[in-house]
């Protein structure tokens, strides 16, 4: 039996690398509000309950202005939860803040990453240059932007994503080129999530879901998953899970915090899974 690593919560307050609103640092301490509501209970759909003692939680780290400070102070933040046996679960915050996380595991790449979003992230700048301009204007650290940092550093092996339906050509010349296997809608139960090998880390990008599930994002795309397919998806790993993070969350285009009840709910399961896989 493997030893399971605890889940620590983390929360990353950071919405500067946001391309059309801000809003998302208000995130984290309502997700955590939501996860422990009186309104809900610890159990999950794996039967695996998830109590607050069952969690460590390392609060907000406080990633200040400078965009390449809040870069270092997340990696230190993650790598200090990686440093005591612990497993990252990362309440963002902007998309950005998936990069900065994944480098902390520079050296033992995770095997895999399960990226669930309405977007490919893969711009390698963002905004993109109009014609005849020069390249090198726009935001590489954009949340239009980690996963192409994220495969340029090789920081994983395999990058699967799941839910996307904004591919412009730019982001389909992108997978093309760093190898990424994306399922749109059309085909999102094809996902070889059971296939992805461990370690394996999850990262929920709340505008996947389809804005009438999780309407509290800034970039609401429609034709999106439900909140039961997402769940579905966390159910199929297979994999031991290294981290997990959620991102995205605008509490400002939010509907009675319906939106922090679907992040607390994948987050439960996502959490339980990993439980779950730890022990088999």
């Amino acid at each position: 039996m493997r030893v399971s690593p605890r889940p620590c919560l983390l929360g990353v307050p950071w919405d500067r690398s946001s391309s059309y609103e801000r809003g998302a640092a208000a995130a984290p301490p309502l997700i955590r509000c939501a996860l422990w509501s009186p309104s809900t209970n610890s159990a999950t759909e794996v039967g695996i309950a998830v109590e607050p003692g069952a969690l460590d939680d390392a609060g907000d780290l406080e990633p200040g202005e400078d965009a390449a400070g809040a870069r270092a102070a997340i990696e230190a933040g993650v790598r200090a939860i990686l440093t005591n046996q612990g497993l990252p679960v990362v309440l963002g915050g902007d998309h950005s803040i998936s990069y900065p996380v994944l480098r902390a595991w520079r050296g033992t790449p995770v095997a895999a990453i399960l990226h669930i979003d309405a977007h490919g992230d893969l711009y390698d700048e963002y905004p993109l240059p109009g014609p005849g301009q020069p390249v090198g204007l726009g935001d590489r650290y954009s949340h239009a932007c980690p996963f192409a940092r994220i495969m340029e550093d090789r920081l994983t092996n395999r990058l699967v994503q799941v839910g996307v339906r904004t591919a412009t050509p730019h982001l389909v010349a992108q997978a093309a080129r760093f190898g990424v296997e994306t399922y749109g809608m059309d085909r999102w139960r094809s996902a070889p999530v059971e296939a992805l090998e461990g370690p394996l880390y999850v990262s929920l990008d709340l505008d996947g879901l389809d804005p009438a599930f999780a309407p509290g994002v800034a970039h609401p795309e429609p034709g999106g998953l439900s909140t039961r397919d997402v769940v579905e998806l966390l159910h199929r790993i297979r994999a031991p899970i290294a981290g997990i993070d959620i991102v995205e969350y605008h509490p400002g285009n939010d509907h009675r915090d319906l939106t922090a009840r679907v992040a607390a709910k994948l987050l439960k399961e996502a959490i339980a899974v990993a439980f779950r896989n730890s022990q088999a």
